[in-house]
Order: structure tokens, then sequence, then C-alpha cells
């Protein structure tokens, strides 16, 4: 099955490109996703005083997977001609919207039956996703200055944030890429660990320029 699955990807022309390490905002909107759902979840079960059965802690997943699946890609029309809201489940599906809760529920339920204490665990989770990140989706800053690209043969600092302070590595970068804008995103850089040079690859968020090459 594997080398079907490769002689098919190879066939169509697919090829796989990879993030460097420590650059998950590369990831775009499914990192932040990601990100905000573990923020919402972790606040949510450090005030939960009771501990959730593996059937329970699914079925809450699976409801955090509609409602992440519900949000709309594009910016809900005015437009009567277009009453529905392209979503990710949608696309998934081919159904329109989402089922809503079979009832109400109140934190009262989470100490009740299973079935109950998921739904309530479900309306925190859409409550907090309302309130943090529904309202961000018609927001986007982007950056208005333009700045050097980093260049071979630059000084730069690493950053790392289970280093101890002031024990930052320097390294000098060794290779660029750069992404479709022509911009550099990715650095290759060269430092010394105890006499023995080693060779990384970072996203320009992670380094620091010190002294550029000229």
């Amino acid at each position: 099955m594997d080398k079907m699955v490769k002689r098919y990807l190879s066939e169509q022309g697919c090829s796989w490109e990879f993030n460097p390490p420590h650059s998950s905002h590369m990831g775009g909107s499914w990192e932040r996703m990601i990100g905000i759902a573990r923020r919402i979840l972790d606040s949510m079960f450090l005030q939960l005083n009771t501990r959730l059965t593996h059937e329970v802690l699914c079925t809450l997943m699976a409801e955090v997977t509609a409602v992440m699946n519900a949000r709309p890609l594009l910016p809900v029309s005015a437009d009567p001609e277009q009453p529905f809201i392209l979503s990710p489940a949608m696309l998934l599906t081919q159904k329109t919207g989402a089922p809503p809760p079979p009832g109400e529920f109140s934190d009262k339920d989470l100490y009740t039956k299973q079935w109950r204490q998921v739904q309530a665990l479900a309306n925190q989770f859409w409550t907090r996703w309302r309130r943090e990140y529904l309202p961000c989706l018609q927001h986007r800053q982007k950056w208005t200055g333009t700045r050097r690209n980093l260049q071979v043969g630059d000084l730069v600092l690493l950053r790392d944030k289970q280093i101890a302070r002031n024990y930052w590595p320097m390294a000098r970068i060794s290779a660029t890429v750069t992404g479709k804008d022509g911009h550099v995103r990715k650095v290759e850089v060269t430092t010394s660990d105890q006499g023995n040079l080693k060779t990384f690859l970072r996203p320009i968020a992670e380094v620091v320029l010190i002294l550029p090459k000229e």
C-alpha cells in the first residue's frame, strides 16, 4: 500500500515541504487552531473538579472538532441570495451548518450523567471560542515596514527559550531560503559547540541579527 501511495503521489507531481524546527507559526491557520484549542481546554480542565473517562474525553474532542470546523472561512455576507456560510465542515460533509445542542445545559450538568457532562463542557468551549477567537476573524495585522533580508555571512544570535539567560549562542548564516515573495524566510546557521561546528535550519523569527556581513 505504501509503495502504491508513493507511486501515485510521484505521478501526480506531489512533493513534501517541511517547516524548520521551532517554527510552528509557519503552520499558519491550523497551528493557530491547535494553539487556541489547547489554551481553552487547559483552562477548562484546570477548573474541572472531576475526572473524565476515555469515552467522555473522546466525545468532547469530537464536539470541539465540530465547533472548530463550523467557523466561517469567508466574511459573512449580507446578501439574502447567499444565506449559507462556507466553513470547513461544509467542505468535509457537504452539509450546511452544525446541529445545535440537544437541549439546555449548565455547569451543574458537569456532575451528572456523562452525556450531559460532555454537552456542558462543549458549551464552555463554545463560549470561550466565540469570545476569544471568532471576533479575530475579521482582523488581520500585517507588517507595514520593509526589513533587510538576512544574508550569508551575517552574525546572528539564536533564540532558545530553554537556554538560561545570557547563554544564547551566536552563529553565522551559511545559507538562506527565500519564499515565494522573494523574502528570506529560513536560514541555515553554523555555530560552534565546544569546538565542534554544528549546522541548524531555523526560521528568521528565531534569529536576531547582531552584525551584518558588510
